[in-house]
């Protein structure tokens, strides 16, 4: 399915986060996420902003964990009505940055990451699209953009998102499943 397809049928439901359309773009590591979720954006509107989970992680080891920071800084503010706000996670400092980034309270956010179509914010979600690619097509990507830098840690990385995976039939839940190598 194309984004501009996509971003239509974004528009043509409701929110269901407060007044805000919350969009999960998620799916294993290298299926294209953070380049899938620009151009939705882009197709939804110039303006819409996208929250990346990876900036919210404190580190490798919080890939499921970092979901109450996420809650409290960002989804609870907009679901009032109000701006959420977060810290980037600075992966070569191995801290958080000191500057909030601001998400403002749109009529669209999209929720970028691994995890972001969780059972815990379903309820909430107005779509959820789950990317797909076949395991060695994730991995040539990722060792592409990263420059195989991170392969020890995407090894450990992947066996906890498809356990996530697994228990939480993120993909089985998902209104759209888009494979990218198509």
């Amino acid at each position: 399915m194309r984004v501009e397809r996509i971003a239509e049928e974004v528009w043509a439901r409701s929110p269901r986060l407060g007044e805000t359309r919350l969009v999960a773009v998620d799916g294993p590591s290298g299926a294209g996420k953070t380049s899938f979720a620009a151009r939705l954006a882009e197709a939804i509107g110039p303006e819409t902003p996208i929250v990346h989970t990876d900036d919210l992680l404190d580190g490798w080891g919080d890939q499921v964990t970092f979901w109450p920071r996420l809650e409290q800084w960002v989804l609870a503010p907009l679901r009032e009505g109000r701006a959420g706000r977060y810290r980037r996670y600075d992966w070569e400092a191995g801290h958080f940055g000191r500057e909030w980034t601001e998400v403002p309270p749109a009529p669209v956010v999209v929720l970028e990451g691994v995890t972001s179509a969780r059972a815990a914010i379903r309820p909430e979600l107005t779509l959820s699209i789950f990317l797909t690619a076949p395991l060695d097509e994730r991995i040539r990507r990722t060792d592409r953009r990263d420059g195989g830098t991170l392969s020890v840690y995407l090894e450990e990385w992947r066996r906890g998102e498809e356990a996530h995976f697994a228990a939480d039939a993120t993909a089985d839940h998902a209104d759209v499943v888009v494979d990218t190598t198509t």
